[in-house]
């Protein structure tokens, strides 16, 4: 199923009220191995000071330019991450989640992560369909570990090249033991669809529900290959849906003058963090 949103309605969608930003929410820098057995990956966990004894929690995967912001200058920390990550790290934390934001791309040696158009170049250990999906489970695992977060109720949410490694982490082609107490659901905003023509031949089919977001105006990735890879999931039983925000660019959720001054990237923000948290809240807090 697709839902298009025409920007009429999401004009109107911006009213609709995000769960406010009260507590303090504090950021913790951690480490954990990737379940490729060799690699250390690093992390930063959003957390609400308030946060109930156990939490349910969300992983969350970078884009092609990696975790942190652009005017890092060499310093890769919390205080240099992307804004858009930290924003969803905040909101997350603040809506009752630990948020698990993963710097994969850092500990491979590639900090600040790759140019718009250097796809076909980039190294084998930064595949988002063969590598990524391995340190989603490695960050799995760990919040796994931790005393305050519910195990068995973990999603994962990823962006742009992290949107297409959530899309991989998610198909049925994964290990019982991964799947066992795997992720509740998967949330996608604006992926690669391609998946390197992974499931080209045997179809694409999550093993939980995962929801898509995408602009129509999408200048990076295709909305159209999106529209193909979900409708064939659907024809093989999956629960996947694809929502489309019409006139809405790639990164339309970052939270800069520059993105939201496209009044259908603002209108597209607030629909997805919207919807976003209204899915979580049914899959991972609803018992």
């Amino acid at each position: 199923m697709m839902r298009f949103i025409p920007l009429a309605a999401l004009a109107a969608s911006m009213t609709l009220a995000v769960p406010a930003a009260a507590q303090r929410v504090s950021v913790e820098a951690v480490e954990f191995p990737s379940r490729d057995g060799k690699t250390m990956i690093k992390g930063y966990v959003f957390k609400a000071d308030n946060a109930p004894a156990q939490s349910p929690a969300v992983v969350m995967m970078h884009g092609r330019a990696g975790a942190y912001s652009s005017l890092a200058k060499g310093k890769y920390d919390a205080a240099t991450l992307a804004s858009r990550h930290r924003a969803w790290g905040r909101l997350l934390a603040r809506s009752g989640y630990v948020a698990l934001m993963v710097d994969d791309f850092g500990p491979l040696g590639y900090p600040t992560g790759f140019r718009a158009g250097t796809y076909k170049d980039r190294p084998a250990e930064v595949n988002e369909v063969t590598y990524r999906p391995l340190h989603a489970y490695g960050a799995l695992r760990y919040l796994q570990q931790r005393a305050d977060v519910a195990g068995t109720r973990v999603a994962l949410l990823g962006w742009s090249n992290g949107a297409s490694a959530t899309l991989a982490a998610m198909a049925d082609d994964k290990p019982g033991d991964m799947r066992k107490i795997g992720f509740r659901v998967g949330i996608a905003l604006y992926p690669g669809c391609g998946l390197k023509r992974r499931f080209d031949k045997q179809g694409y089919r999550p093993y939980a529900p995962v929801r898509v977001f995408i602009g129509s105006a999408d200048e990076e990735v295709s909305p159209a290959s999106c529209e193909k890879l979900v409708a064939r999931s659907r024809d093989k039983g999956g629960d996947i849906t694809l929502t489309s925000f019409k006139g809405a660019t790639h990164g339309y959720d970052t939270p800069t003058e520059s993105r939201q001054s496209v009044a259908a990237n603002a209108a597209a923000k607030a629909a997805t963090e919207s919807d976003v948290l209204a899915f979580l809240a049914k899959n991972l807090k609803d018992e």
